[in-house]
């Protein structure tokens, strides 16, 4: 496993990351396995672990509340994320803060992640929506700040709204956000354009989530595709995208290089640009957690490859399913 210095925090993250939304918004999970599969990745290297309260209603925070107790020794990095008050995923740019983010609101819920995790202070709580328009207000600024002097929080970041990494770049400038997260992947490029310049000069660090497009850059999805009841991605792959998404995939495929997953070429494509501090597959299979933390080994795509890949870049906007 390698490791990356995550902008002015300085801490020393992994390079793959955990994300755990699958293990509790998603269908088909086995909990014996996911376990396994969480002790794994710290075994292998892993110290960067995103959740939320979002996920699960606390359960996800709870279960890396169990793993940080199950390797006392080992230093591992906890990330997790405030739900909006109003439950609107992503933000629309009507909302007000107040309505969103109330102080009173950050200060509740940063208790609560506090509590399901089992710990005093998080390493790096983050808003999990986010709009530009909120940059110059007092109030979330003020509360953040007491949050990190009352030692609850030591980094504050946001993640930011499905295909829009310019909705953050005033809220970069206050000085008040150590970290971003962001999709980027083969398809999403744009925040090579303005977000990851303005991070690197800040000193900012860059979570990059979605490295597969949801599961499309797996290479396994098809158009007849279908989810159980209840599972998100059935939500997301609407005809309308998972037709386009699929067409795309195979368009890839003829530049995989032997030996080599789409998974894989998705992953060291991320890795290839130093911009990016961490990324966070979701994980629930322990052969997943040895593919994805194998390709943390310090070798990149080639200069070939990686221009060829540029070609596939997607632009998209957000509608009604991209949520």
């Amino acid at each position: 496993m390698q490791y990356r210095r995550f902008g002015r925090t300085e801490m020393q993250v992994s390079e793959i990351g955990y994300g755990m939304w699958g293990l509790a918004g998603w269908t088909g999970s086995d909990q014996d396995e996911i376990w396994k599969s969480l002790e794994l990745s710290v075994e292998l290297g892993c110290n960067f672990f995103d959740t939320a309260w979002a996920y699960g209603d606390g359960r996800s925070e709870e279960i890396l509340g169990k793993l940080l107790r199950q390797f006392p020794d080992k230093k591992l990095y906890v990330a997790s994320k405030i739900p909006p008050k109003n439950r609107k995923w992503p933000s629309q740019p009507q909302f007000s803060l107040d309505e969103v983010f109330p102080s009173d609101y950050i200060e509740e819920y940063v208790d609560d992640s506090l509590k399901n995790l089992g710990i005093e202070c998080i390493d790096l709580m983050q808003f999990h929506v986010w709009e530009d328009a909120w940059a110059d207000r007092d109030e979330w600024k003020e509360t953040c700040a007491r949050l990190t002097t009352a030692g609850k929080v030591q980094h504050w970041g946001i993640s930011i709204n499905r295909w829009e990494p310019n909705n953050s770049l005033r809220t970069l400038e206050t000085g008040r956000i150590s970290a971003v997260q962001v999709i980027y992947n083969i398809f999403d490029q744009n925040p090579e354009d303005q977000l990851f310049p303005l991070c690197r000069k800040l000193d900012i660090g860059v979570i990059a989530r979605v490295p597969f497009d949801e599961g499309t850059l797996t290479g396994t999805l098809t158009k007849d595709t279908t989810f159980p009841p209840g599972d998100w991605r059935g939500t997301y792959f609407v005809p309308a995208n998972l037709i386009p998404s699929v067409e795309r995939a195979d368009a890839l495929k003829p530049l995989v290089p032997a030996g080599m997953t789409m998974a894989e070429m998705a992953l060291r494509f991320i890795l290839s640009n130093p911009d990016v501090h961490t990324t966070i597959p979701g994980m629930r299979r322990e052969r997943n957690v040895r593919m994805n933390m194998a390709s943390s080994d310090g070798n990149g795509l080639s200069v070939d490859l990686l221009n060829a890949l540029k070609g596939h870049r997607w632009d998209r906007e957000p509608t009604a399913w991209s949520q």
